[in-house]
C-alpha cells in the first residue's frame, strides 16, 4: 500500500497520545487545566467505555505517584477508565514491585509516557527531614519509606535547598533519574525516543500540576 504524501494544503495529522510522549503529556496537562478551572469533562467513564475495556486495556501513560489520598490521578488529570496505568507508593519511593509495575506499563502496555507525581506538604519528605534533624528513624516498614526518601533530602541540602516544597521538587527529580538509571527496559525506550519520563509537582491548594523534570522526547 502506497501512502499519500501530505500536501501543503492538507493539515498534518494530530500526534497519537498512544505513541507520542509529548502529545500524551499535553493530554494530561489539558485535563489538569480543566480540573483546576472547575470544568472537567469526565471522559471515558460510561458503561460503553467499561464494556469496551473488558477484553483489553491500552492506557496512554504510566502515572507513578505518591499514595496521598488527595492525589487521585484520574480526577486531577480529568481522565477515565483505561487511560492511566497507576502505580502509587508513599513518597513515590521505588522498590522492585514499583519498578516492575512501571516496566509492565512501558514494555507490555506500550505506554509512551511515565509521569512521576509528587506534591507539596509531602508527609514522606517531612518524615525524612524530621528523622535527620532528630536523629531517629520511625519503626516498622515506615522506616523503609523514610530511608528511600532520605537521599533526595541530602541531595537538596547539599545544593543549599532548605524550603520543604523545593525539597519535594528535588525528590521528584531524583525519582525521575532513579527510574531511568535502575530500569534497563525504561532506559532503552527513553534512549530510542519512544518513551519520556516526566516529573510533575502538584499543589494541593489550587490543584495545579507543574513540570519540574523530564527525560526523553517532550517539548
Amino acid at each position: 500500500m502506497i501512502s499519500t504524501p501530505i500536501s501543503a494544503s492538507t493539515p498534518a495529522a494530530e500526534p497519537d497520545p498512544m505513541t507520542d510522549p509529548g502529545h500524551a503529556l499535553r493530554v494530561l496537562m489539558e485535563g489538569n487545566a480543566r480540573f483546576v478551572a472547575g470544568s472537567p469533562e469526565h471522559p471515558n467513564q460510561d458503561a460503553g467505555r467499561r464494556a469496551a475495556l473488558a477484553p483489553v486495556q491500552r492506557p496512554f501513560a504510566v502515572l507513578f505517584g505518591c499514595s496521598d489520598s488527595r492525589l487521585a490521578a484520574e480526577i486531577i488529570f480529568d481522565q477515565g477508565l483505561g487511560d492511566l496505568f497507576v502505580v502509587r507508593t508513599a513518597g513515590h519511593v521505588t522498590g522492585a514491585e514499583a519498578l516492575g509495575s512501571i516496566e509492565y506499563g512501558v514494555s507490555v502496555l506500550d505506554c509512551p509516557l511515565v509521569v512521576v507525581l509528587g506534591h507539596d506538604s509531602c508527609g514522606a519528605v517531612a518524615a525524612a527531614l524530621d528523622s535527620l534533624e532528630q536523629g531517629q528513624l520511625p519503626g516498622g516498614f515506615v522506616r523503609d519509606v523514610v530511608e528511600r526518601v532520605t537521599p533526595s533530602v541530602l541531595s537538596a541540602r547539599a545544593a543549599g535547598i532548605e524550603d520543604r516544597d523545593a525539597i519535594v521538587d528535588e525528590h521528584i527529580r531524583q525519582t525521575v533519574d532513579l527510574l531511568v538509571e535502575r530500569s534497563q527496559a525504561l532506559a532503552a525506550k527513553v534512549a530510542e525516543g519512544k518513551v519520556a519520563v516526566v516529573g510533575l509537582s502538584y499543589r494541593l491548594h489550587d490543584g495545579r500540576a507543574r513540570r519540574v523534570a523530564a527525560r526523553g522526547p517532550v517539548d
